[in-house]
Parts: structure tokens; sequence; C-alpha cells
């Protein structure tokens, strides 16, 4: 009988939860936390910095643990972090709010893959995490992405590169551009509607919005989590998507899908989402009790992206070039330009 809670599993569990609150501990130091860096980026920037000194021998030795973290605690932390939603929330954005998230979030996406693949030459899964992390929401679509794709780690750390770039460019250029009358004649509401649109993470939405106005903020965090809310969405079709391209490749080939992966088609993690904010607009458990969860939840996102960086060596970023820097700079441009054209268009109709 295999034993599933080895010496190397406990103990590579135990590094990674150690790594994880050390960035906690770091993303609370003012001048971090000024610049919006959540701990899930310090804690993949910790694990890459690791694996790199004479502790990768450690670091191997307790992989079990490691890989455990990077997988199943990441799916877990996908399913929970439905409690940062619920469908009210989503509602009270409005028609004008819901149609620009849905629409910078499909089009990003459609660009990005088809540029990386098509363009750039990028392979599949680089051009769909890089895509993934500038629609959606950042390093968590990142590592839900990556989750579903199986990818290697270092494809993920790459694209969350991406993100902590031209997402903090966005963070810092976005209410400058809003104070100094360069995004036209722009009410509070319709900067919070393209910011919360249109930034990458979470973290850095809030302070874009607080930049400008209350009102500001408070809008543009409600449209970002629309974006988030579209993550399980996202990641049925991908698998979809990726299923049956995997059945044409095995017809042409003239050999069979794999056995039992129509079971594999829609990720279980992306339905206990969908499950979890179902759950927490029913407004059941108590605000402490739900902050609580969501604590505990962004310590297990902090964990995964953790194990994400000792997975990853910086010769796999040498290897794979300049192009996913570039795609990711094109998005960033469609993100900014798009945004304020799309912003501007449904407002002015709804």
């Amino acid at each position: 009988m295999k034993k599933h809670f080895t010496q190397p599993m406990i103990l590579g569990v135990l590094l990674v939860a150690t790594l994880a609150d050390i960035a906690y501990f770091i993303a609370k130091i003012s001048a971090i936390e000024d610049l919006g860096i959540s701990p899930l980026i310090i804690g993949i920037v910790l694990g890459m910095t690791l694996t790199h000194t004479p502790a990768s021998k450690i670091i191997h030795k307790w992989k079990e643990g490691i890989v455990f973290s990077a997988k199943k605690i990441l799916r877990f932390a996908i399913i929970f972090y439905g409690f940062n939603l619920t469908f009210q929330l989503i509602a009270s954005v409005g028609l004008a709010g819901l149609s620009v998230s849905i629409i910078m979030l499909v089009s990003t996406l459609v660009i990005g893959i088809v540029l990386g693949t098509k363009v750039f030459g990028l392979d599949r899964d680089s051009s769909i995490l890089v895509a993934a992390g500038s629609a959606i929401c950042g390093a968590a679509a990142v590592l839900a992405t990556e989750g579903t794709l199986k990818s290697e780690p270092y494809k993920a750390a790459m694209a969350v590169g991406t993100v902590v770039l031209f997402g903090t460019a966005e963070m810092f250029l976005y209410p400058i551009l809003m104070k100094a009358g360069l995004l036209g004649h722009m009410t509070d509401a319709q900067y919070g509607i393209f910011a919360g649109g249109s930034i990458h993470e979470v973290s850095q939405v809030v302070a874009a919005g607080s930049g400008v106005s209350a009102h500001a903020e408070e809008v543009a965090v409600t449209v970002k989590m629309i974006r988030v809310m579209m993550l399980a969405p996202m990641l049925i079709v991908i698998g979809i998507w990726i299923t049956k391209s995997a059945a044409t490749v095995g017809g042409v080939n003239g050999s069979k899908p794999e056995k039992g992966s129509i079971k594999k088609i829609i990720p279980w993690f992306a339905i206990g989402f969908i499950i979890i904010v179902g759950f927490n607009s029913l407004d059941l458990l108590p605000v402490t009790t739900v902050s609580s969860i969501r604590i505990a939840n962004q310590f297990l996102l902090a964990m995964a992206m953790t194990a994400l960086g000792l997975e990853t060596h910086v010769s796999k970023f040498i290897q794979a070039g300049i192009k996913p820097l570039v795609l990711a700079l094109i998005l960033f441009a469609w993100l900014f330009f798009g945004g304020i054209a799309i912003t501007y268009g449904i407002t002015s109709i709804i």
C-alpha cells in the first residue's frame, strides 16, 4: 500500500509553508505594500532564489511535498477563491461593467493565443498562460490555468513575471494619466470600469482605483471581480479545447485518445469554484468566518506560487527568449488602448 504522507512530502510542504509565511512578512513592509506587490509574487521570487542556491539539494530531496503544494494545494486554493465573490456583487456593476469585462477578457485571450502560437511561434501552453494572466486575474489565473494545462513550471513562472512587470506599470500609469486629464473626459465610474477591465492583478486594481477616488476604486474592484468570476468558464473551455485537440492528433496519428480522457475535459476545481461562489451568494456564513477563509485561501495560493518558484530554473527563461515578453507587451498595449475605446463605446450605448 502506497504511503501518502511520507517524510519528504511533509518536509516539502513545511518548507513551502515557511517560505510563504516569509513572503507574507515581506509583503507587509510598507515600501513593498505601497507598490501593491502581493505575497504570491514574493513567494515565487523566494522559491526561484532558493532553488539557485546550495539548498537546491534539499529541495530535490523534498520534491514530493513541493509538487504536492504546486498541484494539489493549488486546486483547493482555486476552489475556495470563490469566497471572494457573490452573484450579487457581479450584478451590482450593471450591464456596462459586465460587457466591458467580458469583451476585454475574451479579446485578450484570443489575441494572446493567436499571436503567441501563429505569429511568435510560441508553444500552446506559454501562449495561453501569458494570455490568461493578462486577461483575467494575474498570478492566480496563471496558477489555475497551469493546473488545467499541466505545463512545465517555468512557463507559468514566466507568465507571472509578465503580470508583475506590466501590471505594476498599469497601477502607476493609470491614476497619473487620469489626474492629468489624458484619458479624455472620463468620469470616475468610467475610469473604474476601464481600470477593473484592463489591469492584471486585484491588488493592482485596488491601488489604481484608490489613486483616483473611493468611487473609482469601488467600481474598479467590482468590475475586476467579474473578470475573476470568468476564471472557471475559461478553465472549462480550455479543458474542452485541449482534450479535443489531443483527440484530433490521436486520430491523425492513428492512435486512440487516452482512456478516460472525457472525465478530464472539465477541471473539477473549476466546478468547485462555481459551487463555492453560489454558496457564498446565499450569505449563510458569518462575515468573520468568510474573512478568515479568504485569508487562509490567500496563504494557500502563496504556497502554490512559492512551490512553483522552487520548481523553476532561470536557464528555462533564457531558452524561452524575449518572445513571451513581447507578447505580453502587445497585450498590455491592447488592454490600455482597447480598454479605453471599449469603455467609452459601451458606456455611451448602455
